[in-house]
């Protein structure tokens, strides 16, 4: 195996803040199993599943916006983003961009000394659409803020592109997370889609794509981030929180109601989002980071003929989809920083601050 016995990694050994990411020099390199390959990462972005998971925020006891500090109480068996425990001392890292170094038995010898991304979502490869079957690289198994990580053959896909690995480790978890909420929406270039928190790394992902379809964009960020998110496609772009929401569209757009809603954020200004949906409009959510817990007016929902779509787990097709999408550059990357993997500390920091657009990547 063309790889050292050691490496450096963070390494989380339990819930609670970042003191529970702890940096070491002397971790195993992992073994690709049979069907396995071995990749020397060269970056890795950050996501919020990460940060949600270290923290325990997925639990049902908790019920604060998300934070990235500790929580008083977490209930130990759904601490996850599946309702399910996590084993400790785990590497986390979905979105990790590197070489091959080595395969296990069976898998393709020819993804030797390729560059590939990986594929976020574990399937099932028996049954590859059965969502119970899925697991997260780096929650269910390790991931790849280490210098090397493993991962099943059929995760991997070699990208042909002139982009650094930093900025192609900012696609795999925001994009395919994007399109998957676009795609069970069904966007398509006869919609308006008004999406929050535009400047994150799903957010900008849901700018692109939702323009690659053709469709009018409306992007809710504060207002250093505008100029930004302009540059990405969106028509218009609005406070994150306009006081009069209805009243700032038929300014913006002649309407004061969009089609979709494609929702990050959640928390107060929930009700809000919904009233802004037009009669028959489609309402899809992959994230909560302004807090779970919302009021909902069923009338609003059954007397306006809306639907409703929560998006987690993408099909198949969606990460091999996006690898396309790379390399005929119909998206581009939003890197907003890159950091050493030693100073992680200080990129989930700037992570949880958010006072970037795109995405923060560390480097191995």
């Amino acid at each position: 195996m063309n790889a050292p016995a050691t490496m450096n990694a963070i390494v989380l050994e339990g819930h609670g803040g970042l003191d529970q990411l702890v940096w070491h020099e002397d971790w195993p390199v992992p073994v690709p199993g049979p069907g396995e390959v071995l990749i020397r990462v060269g970056a890795c972005g950050l996501n919020n599943t990460d940060i949600n998971t270290r923290s325990g925020w997925y639990s049902k006891t908790v019920s604060d916006a998300t934070t990235g500090g500790a929580y008083d109480e977490v209930d130990e068996s759904d601490p996850t983003w599946g309702g399910r425990p996590i084993t400790f001392p785990r590497i986390q890292g979905a979105d990790a961009v590197g070489v091959v170094v080595a395969v296990g038995n069976g898998a393709p010898e020819d993804l030797l000394q390729k560059r590939v991304m990986v594929d976020c979502w574990l399937r099932g490869w028996d049954d590859p659409f059965n969502r119970d079957k899925t697991g997260y690289f780096g929650s269910e198994c390790d991931g790849g803020y280490a210098q090397y990580a493993k991962v099943d053959a059929r995760n991997v896909a070699a990208i042909h592109s002139s982009l650094s690995d930093a900025e192609l480790a900012t696609f795999s978890c925001s994009y395919t997370t994007a399109e998957g909420m676009l795609s069970r929406a069904n966007v398509s270039g006869d919609d308006t889609v008004l999406v929050t928190g535009a400047s994150g790394g799903v957010g900008s992902a849901l700018v692109q794509l939702a323009k690659r379809r053709g469709a009018t964009v409306v992007g809710l960020a504060s207002p250093a981030k505008h100029d930004d998110l302009r540059a990405l496609g969106a028509e218009v772009v609005l406070e994150r929180t306009p006081g009069d929401l209805k009243a700032a569209l038929k300014t913006a757009i002649g309407n004061d109601t969009v089609s979709v809603v494609a929702d990050i954020v959640g928390g107060s200004y929930w009700g809000t989002l919904i009233d802004a949906l037009e009669r028959g409009g489609r309402y899809t959510c992959s994230g909560a980071i302004a807090g779970p817990m919302v009021d909902f007016d069923l009338r609003t929902f059954y007397l306006r003929d809306l639907t409703f779509t929560g998006s987690t787990v993408v099909e198949p097709h969606i990460f091999n989809d996006l690898v396309g999408y790379i390399e005929r550059g119909e998206v581009r990357p939003v890197l907003a920083a890159t950091y050493p993997l030693e100073e992680f500390h200080a990129a989930q920091t700037a992570f949880i601050e958010k006072r970037h657009t795109g995405n923060i990547v560390v480097l191995p």
